[in-house]
């Protein structure tokens, strides 16, 4: 497997890049904006693909790399259901699973440093964002940040994994790298308490400075991926009444580009195919089944996803690979044609 630790000095952050092999789908962790052309030289070197680019949480110490990766490479960007950032791909509940190319990471909401805090477990490795720190634990005064919940995520969740598990946090100060949970329940000092008043106490005494990129980082990455004008030509965008009234025409198809635990989770449009935006490519080849359908269809293919983001990024991609135009995709995705009251079926 391919793991990789690059580290952000300004800022000191973490961001891991993981692959099961070289020429393979690659995931990125909490990736900083200013490192993007670093991450795309790593990614380049070992002929990877990103396909998933995933942040812990909104960071308030720099500003993410999210959308700028997305922007480049066309990757689905990946947060938590909580995270109040604008856009983005998909957002993961707990116990959910993200998948790239043979590899899984479980979902993990770890509340306490944000109310958006999440932490993900694969192959015996937790990647706790600031969550649980080597060392320390993410201070809890801002964004909606909670001691309590802090206290019930660290001892009621992360620290309930086998010791040797490895930590791998989003940030470090003095110089580490890696850890373990046996080790932090040891000699973590913030982890000595008694009680989550205990914990309470020492966190809510903390008074510590704002973080010097906070007023620009965390609307900055709120915003995130709000701007899709990249991917789109004018006509193409369409509002969920638009939908709804094309919707009527016998010949439109509408296409689901979202995963499959999506689709299960929460619902498709009444009669949408399902193309998931990982096979796009290949679907949308010379003698796939998209180019057959958007052959057969001119000019009544819709694609939708969750929030609207694979769904421009797709319009795009088939444009290149197929030449087709006439394509349109629904603004703001299925969570859109929810907000209007538009049919949703289940299984």
């Amino acid at each position: 497997m391919i793991f990789q630790q690059l580290f952000d000095p300004k800022s000191s952050t973490f961001t891991y890049i993981l692959a099961k092999d070289v020429g393979r789908e690659a995931l990125i962790i909490d990736p900083v904006f200013d490192q993007v052309d670093t991450y795309i030289a790593h990614i380049e070197r070992m002929n990877l693909k990103l396909v998933k680019a995933l942040d812990t949480h909104i960071h308030a110490d720099h500003v993410t790399g999210l959308g700028a990766l997305r922007d480049i490479t066309k990757c689905v960007t990946v947060m938590g259901e909580k995270s109040s950032a604008e856009v983005v791909s998909m957002r993961v509940r707990e116990d959910e699973k993200i998948n790239i190319d043979g590899l899984h990471l479980n979902t993990m909401y770890t509340p306490g440093h944000t109310d958006d805090s999440y932490s993900f477990t694969m192959d015996g490795r937790v990647f706790t964002g600031d969550a649980l720190l080597i060392g320390g634990t993410g201070r809890t005064d801002f964004q909606n940040g909670d001691p309590l919940a802090g206290y019930d995520s660290l001892f009621n969740k992360i620290l309930k994994l086998p010791e040797d598990t490895l930590v791998y946090p989003a940030h470090d100060y003095r110089g580490n790298t890696v850890s373990t949970i046996g080790y932090e329940i040891t000699n973590n000092p913030r982890l000595q308490v008694k009680n989550a008043q205990e914990y309470a106490d020492i966190m809510n005494g903390l008074k510590l400075p704002n973080p010097k990129m906070m007023d620009v980082a965390v609307p900055a990455n709120q915003a995130l991926g709000k701007s899709l004008d990249k991917f789109l030509q004018p006509g193409e965008a369409l509002s969920a009444k638009d939908v709804e009234k094309e919707c009527s025409r016998a010949n439109i198809v509408m296409i689901d580009l979202r995963e499959k635990s999506e689709r299960e989770r929460d619902g498709w449009i009444p009669d949408s195919l399902h193309i998931p935006y990982g096979e796009l490519e290949e679907h949308a080849a010379k003698g796939g089944m998209l180019e057959q359908i958007i052959r057969d269809h001119p000019g009544c293919v819709i694609f939708y996803c969750a929030y609207g983001e694979r769904s421009a990024m797709a319009i795009d991609t088939v444009r290149d690979l197929a030449g087709a135009g006439g394509l349109r995709h629904l603004a703001g995705g299925l969570a859109s044609w929810s907000r209007m009251g538009g049919e949703i079926r289940s299984a």
